[in-house]
C-alpha cells in the first residue's frame, strides 16, 4: 500500500463556486473546501461581507490533494487555464477584489514553483497575467450551503451558464489529470 503525500494548495479564480467544481473532477484530489481568505477585516468574514467588497478577502478553495497523484505544478497549471488570470479582480459577470485570481503560497517551495508556472504560461496569453501570489494567511471555510455547490444545484442557471463551460475547458484541456 503507498503512504499518500497529502498537500494544500488554497487558489482564487472567481467564484468559489466555479474552482471548487473543476477540482472536484481532477485525480489525486482528496477534498475541496470554499472560503475566504486575504483579507483585513478582524474575525470570520460571512458569504455576505465578503461579497460587499469591505473586509478584503478573496473567495477560494482550499484543495487538498495526493502529491504522489499529481503535482503542485500540475495543480497550479489547471487552475490557471481554467479562469481567465488576466482580468483584473473580474471573472466573467463576478466584478469586485473578492473575485481576484490569487495563488496562495503555503511555503517557499510552492512559491517558486507558483512563479515558474505564471512565467510559462504568461506566453500563452495575449495579455499580461495579473494573478496575484501571496502568503497564505488564515482561511475561513465558507458556510454549508456553499459547499458542493455546482454538485447540489445543477439546474441553477449559474451553474448552466458559468461553471458547465469551465468544466468543458477542464475536459478538453487536462482530460488525462481528471477522475474516471
Amino acid at each position: 500500500m503507498t503512504t499518500k503525500n497529502l498537500q494544500i494548495v488554497t487558489v482564487g479564480g472567481g467564484c468559489f463556486w466555479c474552482t471548487e467544481a473543476v477540482f472536484q473532477e481532477v485525480k489525486g484530489v482528496e477534498n475541496v473546501i470554499s472560503g475566504y481568505t486575504g483579507g483585513k477585516a478582524p474575525g470570520r468574514p460571512t458569504y455576505r461581507e465578503v461579497c460587499s467588497g469591505l473586509t478584503g478577502d478573496a473567495e477560494v478553495v482550499q484543495v487538498t490533494f495526493d502529491a504522489n497523484v499529481i503535482s503542485y505544478e500540475d495543480i497550479l497549471v489547471i487552475f490557471m487555464t481554467t479562469h481567465d488570470p488576466t482580468t483584473l479582480n473580474r471573472q466573467g459577470a463576478d466584478r469586485g477584489t473578492q473575485y481576484r485570481s490569487v495563488i496562495y503560497y503555503h511555503n517557499d517551495k510552492q512559491k517558486e514553483i507558483a512563479e515558474i508556472v505564471i512565467s510559462e504560461l504568461s506566453k500563452h496569453y495575449e495579455n499580461p497575467i495579473v494573478t496575484e501570489l501571496s502568503e497564505a494567511v488564515t482561511f475561513y471555510e465558507a458556510e454549508k450551503e456553499h459547499h458542493d455547490f455546482y454538485k447540489n444545484n445543477p439546474e441553477f442557471g449559474y451553474c448552466g451558464f458559468v461553471i458547465d463551460p469551465k468544466l468543458a475547458k477542464l475536459r478538453k484541456l487536462h482530460s488525462d489529470k481528471l477522475k474516471k
